[in-house]
């Protein structure tokens, strides 16, 4: 009989594809050797432990350990991804209905946060880096002058790393917001490796999320979400709320084997992977580090005159980066990879010969008006349309293209002629989004809408 998933998954790890995306084992057996574990797929059975329980047990401890060895009060294990931490940490933090300060580069899982909590953005721009072709880090000024105007917002959301990598100074926007009687949540979905290269910018916050499945040896939907002031039995609160009654052992099991590797033998191999990456941003047009740009060492973005073309060219000799765009092809690094991998990627790299600088990006134009709150937004009627025809129309959803990686337009904003032109400049590949339906014929529900959060 067919099994069409697997049989598709097991002939492309039989071609042994050099794997530079997420889970960060990039197909390497798990710490400890496991093949798929079923000997260990348990369910709560009074032996086993409770996630979400009151009582002590093995989880509490694994998440202890995890908690004393980043710096933090509380830790919890999340079986549903950084998404599901997402939630949890806007939750703990932001309550429903009021307004909160983001990055407006956050993944999608904050803007469905703001839609469920019914939670209206103030939106933390970032400059844009015309050399590189990205956005760069959030400013503390920034989040300064967002707070002094805005004073009744007391959580702020940053993403740190972006997906190209680029650091955010969190000890000083932490002290920012706490300045202001504020508390700081860090999307680190990309940086669970960092902690384990000395860098402890991460205790400067109040909520930290990261995907140990990205940058670590862990399996898909392995994250983790830490908290300073708050114990743990609120952790488990809202995460119960977001998260399966049936979460998996194996995933929990794999967090505390990756810790313990972490440690050690993990440790020292992650950091022989900035090594060879520090190398490779020597001697490949590549992002690299300069004032006023810190980033993760162990993040390679390539850059090219066509990042498109070398995503595809690498894709064709068995080489998977994680993303590419107009001018860049992300590679996330891990402690997976070493000289043999490297070498490998240096070789096809070559063979493609099209690295180079970065093509020409424009800036993303300003931000639409905001029409309809994320909620209205979210839950409106909503029918897909040509992109070319929505001049005028309300986004139903996100439209981010790559880079900057920060939406051009977010949910419940009014669509104009000048984004359009920007997303055809860029080589936007999509030519259809969704759209809130009309009513009546009128101009859709933006002309009702509630503008309580403007």
């Amino acid at each position: 009989m067919p099994a069409p998933l697997y049989d598709a998954l097991r002939a492309l790890a039989d071609s042994r594809p050099l794997r530079l995306d997420m889970p960060g084992h990039h197909g390497e057996p798990l710490p400890g050797g496991f093949p798929w574990p079923s000997s260990i797929d348990f369910t709560e059975n009074g032996a086993t432990g409770d996630l979400f329980g009151e009582e002590p047990d093995e989880i509490q401890e694994a998440e202890r350990l995890w908690a004393e060895r980043l710096g933090f009060d509380s830790c919890l294990f999340l079986t549903g991804g950084s998404t599901q931490g997402i939630h949890t940490g806007l939750a703990l933090l932001a309550g429903a209905g009021g307004a909160v300060a983001i990055d407006r580069g956050s993944h999608r899982s904050v803007y469905h946060a703001l839609a469920l909590l019914d939670l209206a953005p103030a939106f933390l721009s970032r400059p844009w880096l015309a050399g590189e072709g990205i956005t760069g880090p959030i400013p503390p000024e920034t989040v300064e002058e967002t707070l002094n105007a805005r004073p009744e917002i007391k959580t702020v959301c940053i993403t740190s790393p972006t997906y190209y990598g680029v650091l955010s100074d969190i000890p000083a926007i932490a002290a920012v917001c706490h300045a202001h009687g504020a508390k700081l949540m860090v999307d680190g979905a990309h940086g669970a490796h960092l902690p384990f290269l000395s860098y402890e910018g991460y205790r400067a916050a109040d909520v930290v999320v990261m995907s140990a499945h990205k940058t670590l040896p862990a399996p898909g939907q392995a994250a983790l979400l830490f908290a300073n002031g708050f114990p743990l039995p609120e952790l488990q609160r809202w995460g119960a709320v977001y998260g399966t009654s049936s979460p998996s052992y194996v995933l929990m099991a794999a967090l505390d084997g990756v810790r313990d590797y972490m440690e050690g033998e993990g440790g020292a191999r992650c950091r022989e992977t900035v090594r060879l990456v520090e190398g490779l941003r020597g001697r490949w047009p590549a992002l690299r580090e300069r004032d006023g740009l810190a980033l993760d060492p162990a993040r390679l973005v390539l850059t090219s005159p066509d990042g498109f073309a070398l995503g595809s060219a690498l894709r064709e000799r068995g080489i998977y980066p994680e993303m590419a765009d107009k001018g860049h092809a992300v590679c996330i690094c891990t402690c997976a990879d070493g000289e043999a991998e490297f070498g490998r990627l240096e070789r096809e790299l070559a063979d493609t010969g099209l690295t180079g600088s970065c093509a020409p990006i424009p800036p993303p134009p300003e931000a639409p008006e905001a029409v309809l709150t994320p909620r209205q937004a979210l839950f409106a009627p909503r029918r897909t349309a040509p992109l070319a025809d929505c001049a005028g129309r309300i986004a139903a959803g996100q439209i981010a293209p790559y880079p900057p990686g920060v939406p051009v337009i977010a949910p419940g904003e009014r669509i104009e002629k000048k984004h359009l032109a920007y997303l055809r400049e860029i080589g936007y590949n999509k030519d259809r989004t969704d759209i809130i339906a009309e009513r009546d014929g009128e101009g859709g529900p933006g002309h009702e809408a509630d503008h309580r959060h403007h």
